[in-house]
C-alpha cells in the first residue's frame, strides 16, 4: 500500500511552476508530467552531475549541471514549438509534450562528470543508450506515458523533423549547451544568438531548415561552436585532467580485479568490479538503479580517500587531480613518437623507482578528433528566398564555412614535469 502511494503521488497532476534561468531569465514549467519527470529521483540526480566534467580546473566559473542544461533545452524547444507552429505547421499538443519530454531527458544518461567518463564506467555503452533504458524505464512507471517521446527520440516517429529538433546538428542541446557553457566559462565566442535562430526556423518537405534571411547567426552558431570545443571542451588542461581521472578508475578496476581492497562508494564498487554491456542492462533491471545511484560525489569521495593509497598509482594520480597538480601536456600535428614516451617513462620508471607499466599511468599520448561540421551526418539546410533548399556550405558567402566540414586531428602527449 505504502509503494502505491508513493507512486500515486509521484504522477499526480501538479500546478505550473517557475524557474530563474541565469541565462534566459524566468521559465516556465508545464505542470503534470513535466514536472513529475522532473522531480523524479532519477531527473534530480543531474543536479549532482557537472556539465563540463573538470573544465572548472581552467574555468572556476565553469560548475554548472546537467539539470541546467536540461531545463535550458526545454525551454528553447517550447519556444521552438511556438515558432514552427506560427509558421503553419502542425504539432499536436501530444507531439509538444513529447518533444519536451525528449530534450528533457536526453542527457538523463550521463554518469559522473559527464563525457569525461563516458566509456569508463560503463564500456562500450553511449549516454545516449542509458538515457533510452532510463525513458524506457519512466515510461512503465508513468504507464505509457512517454512513447510517443521514445519515438522521437529514437527517430521512428513520422515526422522526421521533430527528431531534428531533438538531435541534429541545429538542435536544442547544441543551442543551449554553447550558449550556457560560455555564459558559465566566460568564454564569450560561444555566445550565439538562439532567439535569432529559433525565429528562423521552418519546415520545408518534414525537413527541419532556416530562412534564408537567419544565414548570418548560422554561420557565427558554427565559428562559435568551433571555438568552444577548442577552447573549453578539449582545452589541454582539461584534456589532461579527463584522461587522469581515467586513469584513476582504471588502476582502481586494476586493483580490485586483483584483490587488492580499496574504499569505494557502494554504488561505484558494483560498477569496479564488473564490465556491463547493454545486454546486462536489459537483463537486469536493478543495474539502472545502480547506474541511476552514481554521480560526481561518488568520484570525489574516492578520491579524497584514494589520495592516502598504499598503491603508489592510485595515490599519486588522486593527489594531482584534488591539488590540481595536473599533467603537462605537450600538443602535436602528428602521432607522439614511441622513442618519446619511452624517454619520459625510463625517467619517471628511475626517479619513482617504479615499473613501466606504473609510468603509463602518468605518460601517455592521446588523439582528438573533431569536425565542427559534419555534412555526411546532416545538414543545416537553408530556405532561400526563392523556394529553393540548399546546404549552409553552399548559402554561405564565408569561405570558411566549408572549411568547418573537415575533420581536425590533433596529439597530445601527457606527462608529469617534477
Amino acid at each position: 500500500m505504502k509503494t502505491k502511494s508513493v507512486i500515486c503521488s509521484m504522477i499526480s497532476p501538479k500546478k505550473d511552476k517557475i524557474i530563474n534561468d541565469p541565462i534566459y531569465g524566468f521559465i516556465t514549467i508545464d505542470g503534470g508530467i513535466i514536472t513529475n519527470l522532473i522531480d523524479h529521483p532519477y531527473f534530480q540526480r543531474l543536479r549532482r552531475i557537472s556539465q563540463l566534467g573538470l573544465s572548472y580546473l581552467v574555468y572556476p566559473g565553469a560548475k554548472h549541471s546537467r539539470f541546467h542544461h536540461a531545463i535550458g533545452c526545454m525551454h528553447l524547444m517550447t519556444k521552438a514549438i511556438y515558432q514552427i507552429r506560427k509558421k503553419g505547421h502542425l504539432i499536436s499538443e501530444k507531439e509538444a509534450e513529447a518533444l519536451k519530454i525528449a530534450i528533457l531527458l536526453h542527457d538523463i544518461g550521463h554518469g559522473p562528470f559527464s563525457h569525461a567518463l563516458e566509456n569508463s564506467i560503463v564500456t562500450g555503452l553511449s549516454h545516449e543508450n542509458l538515457s533510452l533504458f532510463f525513458m524506457k524505464k519512466l515510461n512503465k512507471e508513468f504507464n505509457g506515458k512517454l512513447a510517443l517521446a521514445i519515438e522521437i527520440f529514437n527517430n521512428t516517429h513520422p515526422k522526421k523533423f521533430l527528431h531534428q529538433l531533438v538531435s541534429s546538428q541545429l538542435d536544442m542541446d547544441r543551442l543551449d549547451y554553447l550558449k550556457r557553457d560560455s555564459f558559465f566559462s566566460g568564454v564569450a565566442e560561444g555566445n550565439i544568438g538562439t532567439e535569432r535562430i529559433i525565429n528562423m526556423l521552418d519546415v520545408v518537405n518534414d525537413e527541419l531548415v532556416v530562412e534564408e534571411k537567419g544565414i548570418y547567426s548560422i554561420e557565427k552558431f558554427l565559428i562559435a561552436r568551433r571555438l568552444m570545443y577548442w577552447q573549453v571542451y578539449f582545452h589541454k588542461t582539461v584534456v589532461s585532467a579527463e584522461n587522469m581521472l581515467i586513469k584513476v578508475l582504471q588502476r582502481a578496476k586494476f586493483l580490485i580485479s586483483n584483490n587488492v581492497t580499496i574504499f569505494t562508494t557502494p554504488s561505484l564498487e558494483v560498477f569496479l568490479k564488473n564490465n556491463f554491456t547493454a545486454k546486462d542492462f536489459e537483463k537486469n533491471p536493478n543495474l539502472l538503479n545502480s547506474f541511476s545511484e552514481l554521480d560526481d560525489v561518488d568520484i570525489y569521495a574516492c578520491l579524497k580517500y584514494w589520495k592516502n593509497s598504499d598503491d603508489f598509482v592510485l595515490s599519486n594520480l588522486s593527489k594531482r587531480l584534488i591539488n590540481r597538480k595536473i599533467l603537462k601536456v605537450k600538443i602535436a600535428k602528428e602521432p607522439i613518437l614511441e622513442q618519446e614516451k619511452n624517454k619520459l617513462m625510463n625517467a619517471f620508471s628511475k626517479k619513482y623507482n617504479c615499473t613501466k607499466a606504473e609510468a603509463e599511468f602518468f605518460i601517455f599520448s592521446y588523439q582528438i578528433s573533431n569536425s565542427t561540421y559534419n555534412i555526411e551526418k546532416s545538414n543545416i539546410n537553408i530556405l532561400m528566398k526563392n523556394g529553393d533548399v540548399i546546404d549552409i556550405t553552399s548559402a554561405s558567402d564565408q569561405f570558411n564555412i566549408e572549411a568547418l566540414n573537415k575533420t581536425v586531428n590533433k596529439y597530445f602527449l601527457c606527462y608529469p614535469n617534477d
